[in-house]
């Protein structure tokens, strides 16, 4: 699965961070598949805090990337997803896997 998620660059107490398309399991300074943009929560001016290539994202939110919770209020912000949607199949996500760890069989301990 392809997440879109934030890198960490930047030296200690200025945080700078790359908005980037990676596999789930890699690491966070991990190598990832393209690089969307960037984030500067640091940046004097808000206008210059957020640069993304918003076709790209489109691109990988059509092809089924799930962005992080932090990418998530970035791409709300900029119109490129619909939160309560978001919100809808998150919530969805919750109940299945609650219904899931229901029907689970309790594991005893083993006593020796």
């Amino acid at each position: 699965m392809v997440k879109i998620r934030l890198q960490r660059l930047g030296r200690r107490n200025r945080p700078f961070y790359r908005v980037v398309a990676i596999d789930h399991l890699t690491r966070r300074e991990g190598a990832c598949l393209e690089n969307l943009g960037f984030y500067d929560p640091c940046a004097s001016q808000v206008d210059k805090q957020v640069r993304l290539n918003d076709e790209r994202v489109k691109h990988w939110l059509s092809y089924g990337a799930q962005p992080s919770d932090t990418v998530r209020d970035l791409l709300a912000k900029r119109g490129l997803i619909d939160v309560k949607l978001w919100e809808k199949d998150r919530e969805h996500q919750r109940k299945r896997l609650a219904e899931k760890l229901a029907k689970a069989p309790a594991v005893e301990e083993k006593k020796k």
